[in-house]
């Protein structure tokens, strides 16, 4: 998912030297890296390769060239002594294709292509023991069906975010808000709607038809066989007439929603937080029907040469310190329940719903759809990732 850069804060020197304060504790422990193809690294961390390759969403990896106070690659270089080179991707194909070409030793994976580069051996098992602050991830985002995969563990969570539906406070009395509005081929918003532009709003709208239309039998939004994909399909093309606004970056929906283009749609809370940025002008909430989100992953290639850059690497990326300013400036809820106490806007945690685990509870995360169905049915085939992905293309092109 891509996102844009929204919370320029200063940073701190002390807090990023606490940030890997310990990152070097086995530094003088060599050992040589097994191969990773049978298995993952043993450890003990040791000393630091030359280089390490990060492929990442744009602000992930931030040296102060986009604001010079917003630098954590350079202290982790200094700390570290592995020099870090940063590539960006904008859509999560381009994130497959790029990581299926080689070349990078670490990827900040979105969690709806996890489970290809697991599948295709694109990426190596992690090892936490090896990483300090593992522990002080927040529980819900361990050994979730899109960072493991049977005992091993494949990514490590650096933050995540909600997908809202967002609404214009000053065009709504007292009604029920909820994703029919934007369904509802009759809907009083009609021509005022937003919708994000990915394959992964397909599973808003399973979503929206496991309520509205309980025949079709949906119980999880990425596990769709012909028939249900065909429906929600149709669903989505019912829904094109009355949209107002496809956006796939933040800028689009930030700029449909300040000219008045669209009243009601998905939105992010970073978004949200941009436009009510001097008064309040539009909410977000979960509606009754739920709702998607995603996460973030740190994964290494299956293929690095800089194994123990790459684990130092991401214990820095989730250490409070860092993964508090990360956070922030990303515009997510951090992984890290003890980031919440050291972000420079206070109120960063409470906006994002970081810290309630209830609120996290019944959000399906984006997720690889596969042919085998997620919902756990043997006897049938469902619709994977790959005709979801032509499917919502060839739509957005007719």
């Amino acid at each position: 998912m891509k996102r844009i850069l929204l919370f320029p804060i200063l940073l701190s020197t002390a807090l990023l030297v606490a940030a890997c304060g310990s990152s070097e504790n086995n530094s003088s422990m060599q050992s040589d890296p097994i191969d990773p193809n049978q298995g993952m690294y043993a450890g003990p961390v040791g000393d630091s390769e030359n280089n390490l390759n990060v492929l990442v969403w744009p602000g992930y990896a931030e040296d102060g060239n986009t604001d010079p106070v917003i630098d954590w690659v350079k202290p982790f270089e200094k700390n570290t002594g592995c020099e870090v080179s940063v590539r960006t991707f904008n859509t999560p194909q381009e994130a497959i294709n790029l990581m299926q070409a080689g070349g990078y030793d670490i990827i900040s994976a979105p969690s709806e292509i996890t489970y290809n580069l697991i599948e295709n051996t694109t990426v190596q098992p992690i090892n936490t023991y090896l990483l300090e602050n593992y522990s002080s991830i927040f529980d819900d985002l361990k050994e979730r069906s899109w960072n493991k995969v049977e005992e091993n563990i494949y990514g490590v969570a650096q933050g995540r975010g909600a997908n809202l539906l967002t609404y214009n406070v000053s065009r709504f009395n007292q009604q029920a808000i909820n994703w029919e509005l934007t369904f509802n081929p009759e809907s009083k918003f009609a021509g005022k709607i937003s919708v994000h532009d990915s394959p992964m709003t397909i599973a808003i709208a399973a979503l929206y038809l496991m309520k509205a239309n309980p025949d079709l039998q949906i119980t999880n939004p990425y596990a769709l066989d012909k028939n249900q994909f065909d429906a929600v399909m149709e669903q989505i093309t019912t829904q094109k007439s009355i949209v107002g606004n496809y956006w796939a970056d933040y800028n689009s929906d930030i700029n449909a929603i300040k000219n008045n283009k669209v009243d009601i749609g998905l939105s992010w809370q970073s978004t949200i937080n941009a436009i009510n940025s001097t008064e309040t002008l539009v909410r977000g909430i979960k509606p009754i029907e739920g709702t998607t989100g995603w996460v973030n992953n740190w994964m290494i290639a299956s293929a690095t040469k800089s194994i123990n850059c790459s684990y130092k690497w991401i214990d820095w990326m989730i250490s409070p310190q860092t993964n508090a300013l990360t956070a922030e400036w990303f515009g997510e809820a951090p992984s890290n329940r003890e980031a919440c106490a050291l972000t420079a806007d206070k109120r960063h945690c409470a906006l994002f719903n970081a810290q309630e685990e209830k609120f996290w509870s019944d959000i399906y995360y984006w997720e690889y759809p596969q042919t085998k169905c997620l919902d756990g049915r043997t006897e049938i085939q469902c619709v994977g990732y790959e005709d979801w992905f032509l499917t919502w293309t060839n739509f957005r092109n007719s």
